[in-house]
């Protein structure tokens, strides 16, 4: 097997993944919570808490309040074109033995993440979230397995670019 079908061999398997966490995760969520009373949990005095909520907006809701044809515009048919690019951009990197395989992998998670959320968006109308963490009054967003990778696959590529240039 050559070095280019190795890289995107695993860029495949976690992208795969990556999006089957996710679609799992939210089945137990939605299976757990949604429509059911008290529809949220607290676990470790409420540091961290399931509640099942649909987000129309984009990261922590950014966006849910815009009118629906703009929605369906920039985070459904926007999100869609990203990821299409992204596919396209690790398709090519990934056949070229001088491209470092960190920041692909990062750009993978971000695609997984991407494709998962853009999934709930397709058949859901919006994405499901689920998990929120806190201390008292300091609380995340409501936000989702998918959201997660997103934000370590930015780090990750993050980390690649202002590292040495090897691997």
């Amino acid at each position: 097997m050559s070095a280019g079908a190795k890289r995107g061999a695993l860029l495949v398997a976690v992208v795969v993944a990556t999006v089957g966490l996710d679609r799992w995760t939210k089945q137990i969520a939605t299976a757990a919570l949604s429509g059911k009373s008290p529809g949220r949990l607290s676990f470790w005095g409420d540091c961290v808490r399931l509640e099942y909520v649909h987000n129309h907006g984009a990261f922590l809701s950014m966006g849910a309040r815009l009118p629906e044809p703009w929605r369906s515009l920039l985070f459904t048919w926007g999100v869609g074109l990203f990821l299409m690019a992204l596919v396209l951009a690790l398709a090519v990197r990934a056949g070229r033995p001088d491209h470092p395989v960190r920041p692909m992998v990062g750009y993978a998670l971000i695609l997984g993440g991407g494709l998962s959320n853009l999934w709930d968006r397709a058949t859901e109308g919006a994405v499901i979230d689920f998990l929120n963490l806190g201390i008292g009054w300091l609380r995340t967003g409501i936000f989702n397995i998918a959201d997660v990778v997103i934000v370590v696959g930015v780090i990750a590529v993050a980390l690649a670019k202002a590292g040495p240039r090897s691997a």
